[in-house]
């Protein structure tokens, strides 16, 4: 069960507790769907001794079943029931782990209702080495999403894309990616022409025209698990340059990809991939890390970047998308989903990477 390996991880690593509140990480250990709670405290107690429960409000009731629980109605203080969970795990003072992104008023009443003795730590620190490797069935999942992602790109190419405003082609994206899918994983990126110099450009109004290169940025979600793919396509003839760029981008990332193996730091496969651009003379115009990792999160550990002294294992999960972005000309990025598998990069991605010219 993931709770007693992140117990057993938790208490290895010295802390005497967690709290955490709703998001991935809670789905991660639980299993449970609880959206996000705004304004309701809801959250997990673990404590180093291997107990576990879940304060949350009382319309939760019928969703939590089979799961210790603590539930509050409107009108009680959800931080005095909270107060007695912790008061019952033994936990009034000592190092605790807390969700990142937990809202600072709830931390501020815990805090009040705890010893003050506690010392917080970001949950990530330790949850992040068990999230980030998969097993076969999250990577099942992720190969779901992709092949949606991959077939979304196959019908995009058969629409009338000229003249065509980048919001409305990302509407239709998401739409198309809704239909195969349990959902999207965020909102989809469509840059045309200059704006593709912007590598998270929000879709506008612009009308996508002859000699565009546009980039597809989007991804898909099944069974909680994300893909992410972009793609770059042309509107008619491009000029050189573009095709220039569009040519060293496919090389960078595909040494990148080649790089992919257990045993190989993280910044490796960035330098792979920076060294091929900066060899052509666009390393000023690469701007961001060659990736990150994938799963419940789109974006999350591990990160390919400069700096990343993570060593690949079986079972990681991470994009490859380089990018080269020139201000008034436009720019190139391609993205695939990559799994470490057998020792090796397998991708799970697998639209064409060949410039397509509509």
């Amino acid at each position: 069960m993931r709770l007693d390996r992140f117990v057993s991880l938790m208490k290895e690593r010295g802390f005497d507790g967690a709290l955490i509140s709703p998001g991935t990480n809670l789905y991660y250990l639980t299993g449970l769907h609880i959206h996000e709670a705004g304004e309701r405290p809801t959250v997990l107690v673990v404590s180093s001794d291997g107990n576990y429960r879940l304060l949350a409000p009382s319309l939760y009731e019928n969703v939590v079943r089979n799961f210790p629980a603590t539930f509050w109605r409107d009108g009680e203080n959800p931080y005095e029931k909270l107060a007695w969970i912790l008061a019952e795990f033994k936990l009034s003072s000592g190092k605790l782990l807390v969700e990142d992104t937990m809202r600072a008023d709830w931390l501020i009443n815990i805090f009040r209702v705890g010893n003050r003795g506690f010392e917080f730590y970001p949950l990530s620190s330790v949850i992040r080495e068990l999230r980030m490797r998969k097993d076969e069935k999250e990577i099942d999942y992720m190969k779901h999403a992709a092949k949606v992602v991959d077939r979304v790109f196959e019908e995009l190419l058969s629409w009338d894309l000229l003249g065509m405003r980048e919001s409305e082609l990302a509407l239709k994206i998401e739409l198309a990616v809704r239909e195969l899918s349990d959902g999207i994983s965020f909102e989809p990126i469509v840059a045309s022409g200059e704006n593709a110099a912007n590598p998270h450009h929000a879709p506008g109004n612009r009308h996508l025209r002859k000699g565009d290169l546009v980039i597809l940025d989007y991804g898909a979600k099944w069974k909680g698990y994300c893909s992410d793919i972009t793609r770059t396509i042309a509107l008619g003839k491009p000029n050189e340059r573009l095709v220039e760029i569009y040519e060293t981008v496919k090389e960078a990332q595909e040494k990148a990809y080649r790089t992919v193996r257990e045993g190989v730091k993280a910044k490796d496969v960035d330098a792979a991939a920076r060294g091929v651009i900066s060899a052509a003379g666009y390393g000023k115009y690469f701007t961001h890390r060659t990736g990150h990792g994938l799963g419940l999160d789109v974006h999350e550990e591990p990160y390919i970047g400069p700096d990343s002294e993570v060593i690949l294992e079986n079972g990681m999960t991470f994009t490859i998308e380089p990018g080269i972005y020139v201000p008034g000309l436009g720019g190139v990025r391609i993205e695939d989903d990559v799994a470490v598998i057998d020792g090796r990069g397998k991708r799970l991605t697998r639209a064409e990477r060949e410039l397509i010219t509509l």
